[in-house]
């Protein structure tokens, strides 16, 4: 028998090399402490809508707890096709589409479709850290390509170094991750700056791997941020991973979506086949409700990511130590702290001193930068409370 000291020694290199999650550190450090105001997780404060939880309600009085289709049932994947036709002004087949449990297994599986062991993966950083994981436990390699900072703060934004990402191309990249718009900075891709990145994987044959889950959550009038469907040609290699998460207040249902060209669904159903071999019918009857009748309650998503930025952002900056690009999209706030260096610390400091949940910026990126993230989609009330509390705590 192998002693239980050595057991850990013993498993596949690739699930002992996988990091843990510097956002969960923060969440334990902090979780059930009384009146902490959590703002730390990428979700809002909104509980799943009625109607959405009636339809799964029903579907399971009707005894709809059987195996269903690896893809997902053809009345999801047309579902789906009618919202992206609707949201993009084009036409989608059903055929692009497969039902995953969740964005996170999506991306998993676009991953495996892109990357074997030993591959690269490029991360424009900071990035949502479950990229660099989800990579390293098929055996890849990311690499962050840190993002630029153009302007003076609260003026500038953003940007994707174009530079930056051709240099850190090597014989062994395979893909890269566009997340846009971007968990944690807000930053949202220009339509040029998506015809750069898919001129690069062009001329390199890489895989374009697109987190576009924030698409409807961007400030200055636009319906939808630019995105890949704007510039791609049919058979470029593109993967588009999704989730029902954010848009209707689903985080713990776990349900979404993987896009790919239909000549690629017979190999991404094979994938979910071996790893949850399908989503229950009662979650995709849920969701097909949130497409069709949830219009209206993305609107006011939006809406309270909107009154959220300007709350934050006016406090906030108001603080000479704090520092940060007013974000285009998503609905975060990712600021620097200057006189610190450790952001983990930092954001431990503030559970106890502000009794306010963030996330640490070393979750995002390898910068020793003291970077804080906020997530603003929560009640007026409530953020006015967290940004009056941060203010006293990092002007003491």
């Amino acid at each position: 028998m192998i002693p239980n000291s050595t057991l850990i020694s013993s498993i596949s290199p690739e699930s002992a090399g996988v990091p843990g999650s510097g956002i969960l550190e923060a969440v334990t450090y902090g979780w059930g402490r009384p009146g902490l105001i959590p703002l730390w997780a990428g979700e809002g404060d909104m509980s799943t809508p009625s109607f959405i939880s009636d339809a799964t309600t029903r579907s399971l009085a009707a005894g709809e707890t059987f195996y269903t289709p690896n893809r997902g049932i053809p009345a999801f994947r047309e579902a789906i096709a009618r919202y992206m036709s609707t949201l993009y002004e084009t036409t989608f087949s059903p055929d692009r589409f497969l039902c995953t449990i969740g964005g996170m297994h999506a991306m998993q599986i676009a991953m495996r479709l892109a990357l074997s062991k030993g591959d690269e993966l490029l991360v424009p950083s900071p990035a949502w850290p479950n990229f660099n994981g989800a990579a390293m436990a098929i055996g890849a390699v990311p690499v962050d390509v840190p993002m630029g900072l153009t302007g003076e703060n609260q003026k500038g934004r953003w940007f994707l170094d174009l530079d930056r990402l051709a240099q850190a191309v090597t014989p062994k990249t395979k893909a890269i991750v566009i997340n846009s718009p971007s968990n944690p900075t807000g930053w949202t891709a220009t339509l040029q700056e998506l015809k750069d990145v898919l001129s690069l994987a062009r001329r390199h044959g890489l895989w374009i791997i697109a987190d576009e889950i924030y698409a409807q959550f961007v400030f200055g009038g636009a319906k939808r941020a630019p995105s890949f469907h704007d510039v791609m040609d049919d058979d470029d290699r593109i993967l588009f991973v999704q989730t029902f998460s954010k848009n209707w207040a689903m985080t713990g249902w776990r349900i979404g979506w993987l896009e790919c060209h239909p000549s690629l669904a017979q190999a991404a159903e094979n994938l979910i086949q071996y790893s949850s071999s399908g989503v229950p019918t009662f979650l995709q009857r849920g969701a097909i409700a949130a497409i069709d009748h949830g219009k209206n309650f993305i609107e006011h998503q939006i809406a309270r990511a909107h009154e959220g930025r300007e709350i934050v952002c006016n406090a906030l900056g108001r603080l000479p130590q704090l520092s940060f690009m007013i974000p285009e999209g998503a609905f975060y706030l990712y600021f620097r702290v200057e006189g610190t260096s450790d952001s983990m610390s930092l954001a431990k400091s503030l559970i106890d001193r502000a009794n306010v949940g963030l996330a640490p910026g070393t979750a995002f990126t390898k910068s020793q930068d003291p970077w804080l993230r906020l997530c603003f989609l929560r009640k007026a009330d409530d953020l006015k409370i967290a940004v009056d509390r941060l203010s006293a705590a990092l002007s003491a």
